[in-house]
């Protein structure tokens, strides 16, 4: 089970990144927004405009400061993540830096002040793989409290004879990969993909299934 903390001897502690898909979809709705409002509270106890330390209200959905009265709520941030496909229906997975050793996943990164979320695809591909990418289409959305994230997920199309290319930083390694070729390294142990409850492996399953 998931504890709440050390004052909890005997019990199992589980990243809820990892644990999240074994939850009941009720627990499941209430685990991640508490997930994302302890990281809220955590990471932002001042009042931004005075620097002021606020107090909690409104049952921990609000930040009020005592000094200039200025109400806070949660930050959430947009983020697409996004299946890119060749025109040979390959599918492009990367390998990213702050990855453990074997994890492959699709294109991810967030959206810009002034930015769409069609055009932050087309750029994050473009940044993150140097690929041109077009036929933007929207798959759905998922809430990722690591920290405070709306995952917004897309599949596009990279048409023509293009092959990824990294920076050696961010991203360290990505390809395209055929249905066989994945399933092969799956089941070889050579790869590791997103977990079942992240809206990665929905992307990737969609594409496996055709």
């Amino acid at each position: 089970m998931l504890a709440l903390g050390p004052e909890h001897p005997g019990r199992e502690y589980r990243d809820l990144r990892i644990a999240v898909h074994e939850l009941p979809e009720a627990e499941r709705a209430v685990a991640v927004p508490a997930v994302a409002m302890a990281q809220w509270h955590r990471l932002h106890p001042h009042c931004p405009r005075c620097g002021t330390v606020t107090r909690v209200s409104e049952a921990g959905w609000v930040r009020l400061c005592p000094a200039c009265g200025t109400e806070h709520h949660p930050r959430t941030d947009p983020a697409v993540i996004v299946a890119v496909v060749d025109d040979a229906d390959r599918l492009l997975l990367a390998h990213a830096a702050h990855f453990p050793a074997g994890r492959w996943s699709v294109i991810a990164g967030y959206v810009e002040p002034g930015e769409s979320l069609e055009r932050a695809v087309v750029r994050e591909v473009r940044e993150e793989v140097a690929i041109e990418v077009d036929r933007v289409r929207y798959r759905g959305s998922q809430p990722w409290p690591f920290p405070r994230s709306l995952m917004c997920a897309f599949v596009t199309r990279a048409p023509g004879a293009q092959e990824p290319r990294v920076d050696g930083r961010e991203i360290l390694a990505a390809r395209f990969f055929t249905r066989a070729a994945l399933a092969e390294a799956v089941a070889a142990g050579d790869l590791t993909l997103p977990g079942p409850a992240s809206v990665a492996s929905a992307l990737v399953a969609a594409w496996m299934a055709g």
